[in-house]
C-alpha cells in the first residue's frame, strides 16, 4: 500500500504541538476592524488549540 499523502491545505493551516495538540489561527482576521472592539481584535490575534474532534481528523491528515 503506498504511503499516506500530508494534505497541504490542513498543513499550511495548523501546526503540531510538542504535546501532540493542533495549533490554529482565528477566522476573522483579515478586514473590517472598524466594528470590532479592541479586545475582540486583541483575542482574535492570539493563536487557539483545536477541538480534539478536528484533532482526530487532523491526525490522519498531517501525518509527522
Amino acid at each position: 500500500m503506498p504511503k499516506m499523502k500530508t494534505h497541504k491545505g490542513a498543513a499550511k493551516r495548523f501546526k503540531k504541538t510538542g504535546t501532540g495538540k493542533f495549533k490554529r489561527e482565528h477566522a476573522y482576521t483579515s478586514h473590517m476592524f472598524s466594528h470590532k472592539s479592541n479586545k475582540q481584535k486583541r483575542n482574535l490575534d492570539k493563536s487557539a488549540i483545536a477541538t480534539p474532534t478536528l484533532a482526530n481528523k487532523l491526525k490522519k491528515l498531517i501525518n509527522n
